[in-house]
């Protein structure tokens, strides 16, 4: 075993990404990795993190009357990122190794925390809601409006710079409240 083959963790776990132990993949690190993840390959003009996306679009499931176990899958649905990263959608689209790795370790993410992996239907709704947050903090930071326009938000998320700690916090916060009434 090289360092090569794994990360360590905040929780100093050596994990392998690449062989993803769902015994391993703790929630505080991908809170905690989350919460300095900078959303929009740290091209947006102040810091929004990868865990306030997270929680935005948690809290715009739950606006939306989507079930909790829908709403805990949208507050996880980038947890993959605290392990590989992030790459941006123009580049990802056209990597289909690292497409298939995400997709292998986001589903030992789900099946870990929400008992099995989502369903097509699940993810479609999941999708929808990554979308209308993607569309909405770049109107909100770039000023700019993606092509496919976003359905109105039920939410009223908080696009403004938040200290990683307290979003570290309440991603952790929330998942807990969402895991006691999901199960």
């Amino acid at each position: 075993m090289t360092m090569a083959d794994y990360i360590t963790t905040y929780s100093k776990i050596h994990f392998f990404p690449l062989q993803p132990d769902r015994e391993q993949i703790a929630i505080e690190d991908i809170a905690h990795s989350l919460s300095l993840l900078c959303r929009a390959n740290g091209h947006f003009p102040e810091f929004y993190s990868v865990g306030q996306h997270s929680i935005a679009c948690a809290r715009e499931a739950e606006a939306r009357g989507y079930s909790k176990r829908l709403i805990l899958a949208c507050l996880l649905h980038d947890a993959a990122e605290s392990y590989l990263s992030d790459v941006t959608r123009p580049v990802k689209k056209d990597m289909p190794q690292f497409i298939e790795d995400e997709n292998r370790l986001l589903s030992e993410i789900f099946i870990h925390f929400l008992g099995s992996d989502v369903t097509k239907e699940e993810w479609s709704l999941i999708c929808d809601v990554d979308d209308t947050l993607l569309y909405y903090e770049f109107y909100h930071y770039m000023g700019e409006q993606l092509k496919k326009p976003a359905a109105p938000m039920k939410s009223q998320p908080n696009f403004y710079f938040q200290d990683f700690k307290k979003v570290e916090a309440e991603f952790l916060q929330l998942f807990r409240e969402l895991v006691i009434t999901s199960h």
